[in-house]
This record gives structure tokens, C-alpha cells and sequence, in this order.
């Protein structure tokens, strides 16, 4: 297929770097070639904690640096619920929802700084963007840039959900991953899984293996928000519900070993 002057192909494909082809030489082992990995607030503090913990910062970037440094692309979507969540704070008090939920994607922004500040200390290339203008602190979302990064070995940490309120970071997640074509979306939980019930409060909740889109939103089963699901749905995007808590899970996701619930047609 020919090129262009500008590495683009007559389809409109970004040209893949040759840095790419070497970073890919274990590549054929693995399940997917590029991912989205979304990383609720509660993810970077302790259970029932608030702000950032320092030791669950470091599980977070270890699990992370062991499926880039298998080559697969890494996108990332943080939220910001160990800040605050919008709907939250408009409920408690007299600010408006929509200036509430404005604040809640600034917290989300604050969690992105903070993992690509450890994950480049380890030695992986990062790049933060953020669906609101920051320019002092990230880039914009663009898509193209986005694909680009990640292409060069970047993981690209993305901020501020879909940059609009009333819309979650779930929802944020899938839309990335139908956007830049992602393979599967990993959401990262406190739990091994979706469950039948809580497990923490019953006892008798037993796990699934597999799930399929319809039974989760018919069933209103708690794992991302019904529009998500949807959203995931619709482009044939499977997602895979698993604990972040255990060392080394998400790359076990990624070499094709059963872990956590696997959502898919």
C-alpha cells in the first residue's frame, strides 16, 4: 500500500513507526494490541480513604508497566472520585450540578499528573490529555495524537472523561476505546469480577466467568454504566471486570489466562 509525504496510507491510517516494529517483537504471545484500561478514583487510595496513597499509586503503575513493556498500546482513563464526584457535592450543597461535575474532571486530571509523574520514574514514556484545556499542565485530546503516542510506546493517560457534565468516566472509557479502536476495555476494580450480589455483604454471591452485554444491562448489574455498556455493545468492544489489587492480574488478562468476568457478544 503506498504512502504519502506525510506517513499517511490511502486509507487514512496512521504510518506505524519503526520504533514500533521493534518494541513488538514480543508481541505474539499476547491477546490484544492495544487496549484502554479505565481506573475508577478509588483506585489510587485505600479502601475508604480519600486523595492519593502513595503505595496504591505504585500497584497502579506496576500493573500498567507490565503490559506496555509487552508492546501492547496503553491508553488510560482515570476518574476522580477519591477527590470528589460531582453529582455528590451538587447534592450537598448550593453549587450547580454542571459547575460540580466540572470540578469532578479537574480531580480526575489531578490523579492523571500524578501516575504519569511515577510511571515515567520507573522509565516509561508518558503523555497526559485531557477532553478540557490545560495547557500548562497536558495536552488536548486528539485523537490522531493520541494513536500516534501510543504507536511510539507512550502510555497515554486521559483526563477530564468526555470533557462535558452528566457523563461519566465509564462512559468516557468505552467512547475512547471505540474511538482509537482499542480491542478490549479493562476495567480495574476492587473486586475479582462482577458478582451475583455484594460480596463483601453476602456471602453466598457466587462470580461470573462471562457475561454477555444484554444480561448485564438487562440485569442492571453494577459494572459500568448502562450507556457504557452500550457503547461497547454496539462496536463489538468486549470488556473484562478485574481486581487491580492482585500483582500482575492485567498482564495475565493480556497473555490470555481467565481472570476476573469477560462482558462480550
Amino acid at each position: 500500500m503506498s504512502r504519502n509525504s506525510k506517513g499517511m496510507t490511502r486509507t487514512g491510517a496512521l504510518k506505524a513507526p519503526r520504533r514500533e516494529g521493534r518494541r513488538a517483537a514480543g508481541r505474539g504471545r499476547t491477546r490484544y494490541r492495544r487496549l484502554v484500561l479505565k481506573i475508577s478514583g478509588e483506585g489510587f487510595c485505600r479502601p475508604g480513604g480519600i486523595g492519593i496513597d502513595g503505595e496504591m499509586l505504585e500497584k497502579i503503575a506496576a500493573e500498567i508497566l507490565g503490559v506496555a513493556r509487552l508492546g501492547i498500546q496503553v491508553a488510560v482513563v482515570v476518574g476522580g472520585g477519591n477527590f470528589l464526584r460531582g453529582a455528590s457535592v451538587a447534592q450537598k450543597s448550593r453549587i450547580q450540578p454542571a459547575t460540580a461535575h466540572y470540578m469532578g474532571m479537574l480531580a480526575t486530571v489531578i490523579n492523571a499528573l500524578a501516575l504519569q509523574d511515577v510511571l515515567e520514574a520507573h522509565g516509561q514514556e508518558t503523555r497526559v490529555q485531557s477532553s478540557i484545556a490545560i495547557a500548562a499542565a497536558c495536552e488536548p485530546f486528539i485523537r490522531r495524537r493520541c494513536i500516534a503516542h501510543m504507536q511510539k510506546g507512550r502510555v497515554v493517560i486521559l483526563a477530564a472523561g468526555t470533557g462535558r457534565p452528566f457523563v461519566t468516566t465509564d462512559s468516557a472509557a468505552a467512547l475512547v476505546a471505540v474511538e482509537i479502536g482499542a480491542d478490549v476495555l479493562l476495567k480495574a476494580t476492587k473486586v475479582d469480577g462482577v458478582y451475583s450480589a455484594d460480596p463483601v455483604r453476602d456471602s453466598s454471591a457466587r462470580r461470573y466467568a462471562r457475561l454477555t452485554y444484554n444480561r448485564v444491562i438487562d440485569d442492571r448489574l453494577k459494572v459500568m454504566d448502562v450507556s457504557a455498556v452500550d457503547m461497547c455493545q454496539q462496536n463489538g468492544v468486549p470488556i473484562i471486570v478485574f481486581s487491580l489489587l492482585k500483582p500482575g492480574n492485567m498482564r495475565r488478562v493480556c497473555l490470555g489466562e481467565t481472570v476476573g468476568t469477560t462482558i462480550s457478544g
